[in-house]
């Protein structure tokens, strides 16, 4: 771009880009202090106009020639770091001269500050492209003269109004919208929602507005009002909601510094403090934040719905097909639930409880009609305290939650359509509230259904094939309503400050007795509430070999129906956390857990003898099956002692007879490894002489190769070997484990010939979500039960070489490694860590471990 200079005064220039940002910066000053985002887009886009203007002048284009804005600036929404859309307009093609001036005035613009996307085309050009790209229609549609022939712009109005069929451009729009939503998957509750272009964003409002502008029902939300596609206070719920998207969004703008629609993890700190948000001693800014988006996209996708149903049915109006009666309330119209008397069932909020129970009983009906939408939308608003204390109402509500089909999408369309939070008040408090705990993705309301979702799939004879001992003990299970219930006040106190397992059972207990619960059925759903993570951190946390660990966790449930209970809300919630937090070998620790405790309320005292013995007789079974003679292994067996059978499955006790029946006193290290029987990640088996920081160099090389260890199993035998067997996976995904097994033999062998200092640890990388939201590193330190060991208990954010930078420390500090539990939990650790050595009867030099291990956490 070199002729601008020659036709634009660069003085000029300079002046007007000094005035550009002047009033840019001016406007942008003024939306941080008076938060109007509809202020600040109007300034913006003024600006852009005068600028614009000035510059077109400037450039002594001819007269013929039209300047229009299309897109967001065409409707006058400018954001601070939005693209300024223009399209040079002409009656005929361009000649020379009037290219060159063009050229000048695109130079300008830049020169000037503005940030522009453009178009050269002529009146002909643009309407043949309109004529078969929904984009092009609706951008044209949006289009707003700004300065040369206002004739030709009149005439690309006229002619681009002409050629829009209403019904075929909304049928496009909301083919387009749909391929959106999928895009984001179908919800506006993702961890870092676009303010645009996610379901309940911005672009939802504006398709609805383009539809009704291509019918001719207006251009805005009054408009619409006009026409009885919204009521007046629709529409002004609609300009609120409208009003906190963009200026949250515009937000991103100014403190991303470019055009970033994302609420990113970097980013939701800085918008809430510029929003006013504040952090609380229970709850972030950013949560506040989230809560305050996700309850206006909320209201987006309630009020779509309506508006575009009543769109479709102006457009493509059906002839009356008989309904088809359900009660004396309401009937299947068109395989729709319709009220036979809206207005009524919109001043009955008992009505609209019935309304969702008659949804459930009558699977056939796939939502509500219009009408019937609207009356729950305005009816909602009269369930109140005393509503909630109508004996009718409270059965009404224990119905639905015990009736044998249909309670999660029944209750999904309750929170859906804000009727749930209106009756469980508590549970309304939770809607939208999002969880930077660095493991759950979904919104606490919403988890909180994924996980009803998952104990009612336990029910289903098509999902019987996921879980299936899941689903054997489902099917068992008297009254599982209540795990329902449980469900619902699992996590309704998040947020709250406080212990939200003791404050979730206080509000379940109000509920049982508010509703007529039996005591002993109320009596379990306050201890499933309560202790909701109890099976879980036990399983994952402590030592299942310990018979005085199940023997505790036994006298803790009592009974083996509590037993079941736990164990299927505990599973149904660790998956209904994230897709990504549930595994195998989890899967495989709650069931030891659970088959342990069941031995236990059966009257088998776990004695450690009897449990070894048992142990001994299936792996011989196991090892006969591969003609292996019973003193070859027992040689081995001579040099384990009894912890080593306690913490290992028979599966295992025979793979490592196999692997070391001829190796028993080698002199170099024996490196093996096999896919993982449980079906995830892979078992590295490690034995030789034993050595210091053995445990640390192991890590290092599972670190060199960016892989993660799960678990870690470590012996010494009666005659000073080591015999290590760890469980690996890689975090990344994809591998295919029986590729690298030998690899992994061969250069773990060799790494361990190799003595001498151990290498530094990297400096790790973490996800974003973690270096937006870090935890404070924890380090515990305790005597275990039998005061023999210590169990050490380490919390921090999750990165690369976390585990070999604190296997480091343990082996300067010589401290001796029994059993590792690495938990990760998202992009949380929690590890437990079975110990002993000398400096842990040294008070001083137990301080300084844990000085070096919160160093070693910290990020």
């Amino acid at each position: 771009m070199t002729s601008h200079a020659t036709l634009i005064d660069s003085s000029r220039l300079a002046v007007l880009r000094s005035v550009h940002r002047a009033h840019r910066g001016a406007a942008i000053d003024g939306f941080l202090s008076d938060r109007n985002p509809a202020r600040l887009l109007r300034r913006l886009s003024g600006q852009a106009d005068r600028t614009l203007r000035e510059l077109w002048s400037l450039a002594a284009l001819p007269s013929s020639a039209t300047l229009v804005a299309v897109g967001g600036y065409g409707r006058t929404e400018i954001f601070p770091h939005s693209d300024v859309d223009l399209m040079v307009l002409l009656a005929a093609p361009a000649q020379p001269a009037t290219e060159r001036s063009i050229e000048a005035f695109i130079g300008a613009c830049w020169d000037a500050g503005l940030e522009i996307g453009h178009s050269v085309r002529t009146l002909a050009e643009s309407m043949s492209q309109a004529a078969g790209d929904i984009t092009v229609q609706t951008s044209s549609m949006e289009a707003r003269y700004i300065a040369g022939d206002r004739a030709l712009f009149l005439r690309l109005r006229e002619g681009i109004g002409r050629q829009i069929d209403p019904a075929a451009y909304f049928r496009a729009k909301m083919l387009e919208m749909r391929q959106r939503h999928v895009k984001f998957e179908d919800t506006p509750y993702s961890l870092e929602p676009n303010t645009k272009e996610s379901p309940g964003g911005l672009r939802d409002l504006h398709v609805v507005i383009w539809t009704a502008r291509a019918a001719g029902f207006g251009t805005r939300w009054t408009d619409l009002a006009t026409h009885g596609l919204v009521t007046a206070e629709e529409a002004r719920v609609l300009r609120s909601v409208e009003r906190v998207v963009r200026r949250i969004r515009a937000c991103l703008h100014i403190a991303s510094g470019r055009r970033e629609d994302r609420l990113v993890f970097d980013l939701q700190s800085q918008v809430a403090s510029m929003l006013g948000f504040r952090d609380l001693s229970a709850r972030h800014a950013s949560e506040e934040l989230m809560q305050s988006y996700f309850q206006a996209a909320k209201h987006v996708t309630q009020l779509n719905s309506i508006l575009i149903q009543n769109l479709e049915s102006a457009l493509f109006p059906r002839p009356d097909s008989p309904p088809e009666a359900i009660d004396s309330e309401f009937r299947n119209l068109g395989g729709k639930l319709d009220a036979i008397d809206p207005h009524a069932l919109g001043n009955d909020p008992a009505g609209v409880l019935r309304a969702f129970h008659a949804l459930q009983l009558h699977p056939q009906v796939k939502g509500f009609t219009v009408p019937t939408l609207r009356a729950i939308w305005h009816g909602r608003i009269r369930i109140d305290a005393r509503f909630r204390a109508d004996p009718a109402n409270r059965a009404l509500f224990l119905d639905i939650l015990r009736h044998p089909r249909g309670t999660t999408r029944t209750l999904r369309s309750m929170n859906q359509w804000s009727v749930l939070g209106r009756y469980l008040p508590a549970f309304g408090r939770v809607v939208g509230r999002m969880q930077h705990d660095l493991f759950h993705v979904y919104t606490v309301d919403q988890h909180i259904l994924m996980v009803v979702r998952n104990l009612r799939r336990f029910l289903m004879d098509e999902h019987a094939h996921e879980y299936p001992f899941c689903s054997q003990l489902m099917a068992a299970f008297d009254r599982p309503w209540r795990l329902v219930i449980a469900a619902l006040f699992h996590d309704i106190a998040k947020g709250r400050g406080g212990d939200h397992s003791q404050l979730g059972r206080r509000d379940a207990r109000r509920f049982c007795r508010g509703h007529r619960i039996d005591p002993d059925d109320a009596d379990l759903i306050e201890f499933l509430v309560e202790h909701h993570l109890t099976m879980s951190s036990v399983a994952q946390k402590q030592d299942l070999s310990d018979p005085a660990v199940i023997t505790r966790f036994a006298s803790l449930v009592r009974t083996e129906e509590r037993l079941v209970a736990l164990y299927l809300l505990t599973v149904a919630d660790i998956r209904g956390t994230s897709p990504k937090v549930w595994n195998a070998w989890k899967g495989k620790l709650l069931d030891d857990l659970f088959q342990a405790a069941k031995h236990a309320l059966d009257g088998q005292v776990p004695l450690a003898d009897l449990r070894v013995d048992t142990l001994r007789r299936e792996a011989r079974s196991l090892l006969n099956l591969h003609a292996i003679s019973e003193p070859m292994y027992e040689r081995l067996w001579a040099q384990l002692d009894v912890a080593y059978f306690l913490r290992n499955d028979a599966s295992d006790v025979a793979w490592h007879a196999r692997a070391l029946h001829m190796h028993v006193d080698a002199a170099k290290p024996i490196v093996r490894a096999r896919v993982a029987p449980i079906g995830e990640g892979f078992q590295v088996l490690v034995y030789l002489p034993d050595q210091p920081a053995l445990f640390a160099r192991i890590c290092g090389y599972f670190d060199s190769k960016n892989l993660s260890v799960l678990d870690a199993r470590i012996h010494t035998t009666r005659h000073g070997y080591a015999l290590d067997s760890f469980l690996v996976i890689d975090p990344h995904e994809g591998a295919r484990y029986r590729d690298i097994l030998k690899l992994v033999e061969l250069e773990l062998a060799q790494r361990l010939t190799l003595r001498g200092e151990l290498p530094p640890p990297g400096q790790g990388r973490m996800s974003r979500r973690s270096r937006s939201f870090p935890i404070q590193p924890s380090v515990e330190l305790r005597p275990d039960e039998r005061g023999q060991h210590y169990l050490l208990s380490l919390t921090a954010n999750d990165r690369t070489g976390l585990l070999y930078a604190v296997a480091r420390v343990l082996a300067r500090h010589r401290v001796n490694l029994y059993t590792a539990r690495v938990t990760t939990l998202g992009d949380r650790v929690e590890d437990v860590f079975l110990v002993d050595g000398p400096v842990l009867s040294d008070e001083r030099e137990q301080l300084e471990l844990e000085a070096d291990l919160l160093a070693a956490l910290q990020p």
